[in-house]
Order: structure tokens, then C-alpha cells, then sequence
């Protein structure tokens, strides 16, 4: 009687190891223990280099080397007909680099930012349309800073942590912030780039 494996490749794993197993790269569930074991620790790839690198495979490359294992097993494929290997050897961590990174790209987002919103400013003239607003409402010609400029700065500020759901480790909501999604999408534009890329022929014109 045949035992069957279902079988749900990720899109992307990430591995440290040069021996990458089945389990490394997706999940696995057989009604029988024996089929899950073997299968869970069959070794799928052996990565040939010390460096980070991305590789490329095939469901039925896995099914052939269930089937070269044993031929009793019928596999049902829940996920991923292509699949990516992210090979990343292990490294002791570097929490000084980390923090330089993360301060450096604060730094930049920040005055990215400022500028963007200062040019924003400009362009609108604002400032004039404040003074404006605040000589027809109260009849007086306003000051160098006025509580609409005050409003304003916090209004802003307050817009921004609400359009992206996110203040430093605390979330205002479940659902993910708008940079989330955007690195989901980037993520996925990346997996499905490696993949065409990987199916390519060189002779060919590829004008998808």
C-alpha cells in the first residue's frame, strides 16, 4: 500500500548549514512516523562554497530523491513548485557593526525626512497660508510662531505614527505597517526575479 507525504516548500528558507535537509526548506506531514523521519532528514542539497549564496530548485527534484529513496511514497505538493535556498554561513555576531548600521540609516531616514517636509513646506507656503488663516480668523496679523504652527508639528507627527502602525517595538494595531508590506513585496519581486532568472536559457530573448 502506498504512503503519502504532503509536502509545503517555502519560497525562500534561509540555512547555515552545507547539509540543507528537507525540513530545512518547508513542512512535512505523513500519516506514518517512519515516512515523515526519513523524509524530514533527507538531505536535499550540499552547498559547495563558504560564501552567501542563493540557490535555485525544483519540486520534483525533491520528488525524484523521495522516489530514489523509496518508490512507495506518493507525494502531494501544498506549496512551492520553485523553491530558494538562502545559504548563509554562521558568523559570530558583530552587535557594534549592528547598532552603527542601524544609527547611520536612522540618521538618513531622519534627514531624509526633514528635508522632504521642509521643501513640502516651501513649495505650499505654508507659513503664508497659516498667517493667512490666522489674520481672517482672529482679524490680527500673527507672530513669528502661533498655535497653528504648533498643531501642526504635532498633527504631523502624530499622522505618521499612525500611518505606520508602528512606534518603536509597540504597534498601534495587528496588521502590518505599510514598510512590512513594502518588504514583503520587494522580498517576493526578489524570489520570483531568482527563479526566472535561474530558467532562462542565454541564447534567449526574454521580452516578458
Amino acid at each position: 500500500m502506498g504512503k503519502t507525504l504532503y509536502l509545503k516548500l517555502n519560497q525562500i528558507s534561509e540555512v547555515h548549514e552545507k547539509d540543507v535537509r528537507l525540513k530545512d526548506i518547508g513542512t512535512l506531514y505523513s500519516d506514518d512516523p517512519t515516512v515523515l523521519s526519513k523524509c524530514m532528514v533527507l538531505k536535499v542539497k550540499k552547498i559547495p562554497s563558504d560564501r552567501n549564496r542563493r540557490y535555485v530548485g525544483s519540486v520534483l527534484d525533491i520528488i525524484q530523491l523521495i522516489a530514489d529513496m523509496d518508490s512507495s511514497i506518493q507525494v502531494e505538493n501544498m506549496g512551492e513548485t520553485d523553491f530558494i535556498i538562502d545559504y548563509k554561513p554562521k558568523k559570530a555576531p558583530n552587535y557594534l557593526w549592528a547598532w552603527a548600521k542601524t544609527v547611520f540609516v536612522s540618521m538618513v531616514c531622519f534627514c531624509g525626512a526633514a528635508f522632504a517636509i521642509m521643501t513640502f513646506n516651501n513649495d505650499a507656503s505654508v507659513t503664508d497660508v497659516f498667517r493667512e488663516i490666522y489674520r481672517l480668523v482672529l482679524g490680527q496679523e500673527a507672530g513669528d510662531f502661533t498655535i497653528l504652527e504648533l498643531s501642526y508639528s504635532i498633527g504631523l507627527a502624530a499622522g505618521v505614527i499612525l500611518f505606520f502602525n508602528h512606534f518603536s517595538k509597540w504597534k498601534l494595531n495587528t496588521d502590518p505597517t505599510p514598510l512590512e508590506v513594502e518588504m514583503r513585496l520587494y522580498e517576493d519581486s526578489i524570489s520570483k526575479t531568482l527563479i526566472q532568472n535561474d530558467g532562462r536559457k542565454e541564447s534567449g530573448v526574454d521580452v516578458t
